[in-house]
């Protein structure tokens, strides 16, 4: 399967690539940093931007599936690269007749999210890195979100919830629309995703990724997403 991703140097981006080429689909990775990734069969590398339309169909000619992890760090300042991204690979795929698309977005996109147990988490630290500081970015996503579903496209919107680091997948939850957890792995929300490729179980809906079996510090994950990489 040729597989097509965007935001292939981002953190989530780049373990995407390496688990969907260690699980044999040819990939076309999409970054305005293409030297960053290191050469090697399967993998070819198109330099560009999400949002100009020239490169996303040039990319996506060909493909059977799209990948989107597209990210910016929490900002008050105006958000549009989920939603303008989204439209300009929509219109790559419609043009194309390429069906299959999988898009991180968040489990705050959830009215129903809020974790059990974690009372410090949903009276203070949601309603202000979420709720305040990150509006702008999850207004955005907001407007993907809409854009996607309302596309004809096999579309799976997919809803992390406080993502961290870790070295391996773990034996992570799917649900529909919502899961009952604060955090996600990145290497499991590639895997759910690169799962995906070879299944139909939420094509057309939302489906949310959370790991249960490791943990990190709510402070410093809050540190170094919220504050740090703004801050960078």
């Amino acid at each position: 399967m040729r597989t097509v991703i965007f935001g292939a140097t981002g953190p989530t981006g780049r373990l995407i690539v390496e688990q969907a080429l260690a699980a044999g689909h040819d990939v076309t990775a999409v970054s305005r940093r293409p030297g960053a990734l290191r050469p090697r069969p399967g993998l070819a590398v198109v330099a560009g931007d999400v949002l100009d339309p020239d490169t996303v169909r040039r990319a996506v000619a060909g493909a059977d599936a799209v990948l989107s992890t597209l990210g910016t760090p929490l900002t008050r300042r105006p958000v549009t690269l989920y939603s303008r991204g989204a439209a300009t690979i929509v219109e790559a795929m419609h043009r194309h007749g390429v069906k299959r698309l999988l898009a991180v977005s968040s489990s705050v996109m959830d009215p129903a999210w809020r974790p059990t147990g974690e009372r410090f988490f949903n009276t203070v630290m949601d309603p202000l890195f979420n709720r305040r500081m990150g509006r702008t970015v999850h207004d955005d996503m907001r407007r993907m979100e809409a854009l996607v579903r309302d596309s004809d496209l096999d579309w799976t919107l997919v809803r992390p919830s406080g993502l961290f680091d870790h070295p391996a997948v773990t034996r992570f939850t799917v649900a529909r629309d919502v899961a009952d957890g604060l955090f996600t792995a990145r290497a499991d929300l590639a895997a759910s995703m690169v799962g995906q490729l070879a299944g139909t179980g939420f094509v057309r809906q939302a489906m949310a990724v959370i790991t249960t079996e490791v943990r990190p510090s709510i402070v410093g994950l809050i540190w170094r997403e919220a504050v740090a990489k703004r801050a960078a």
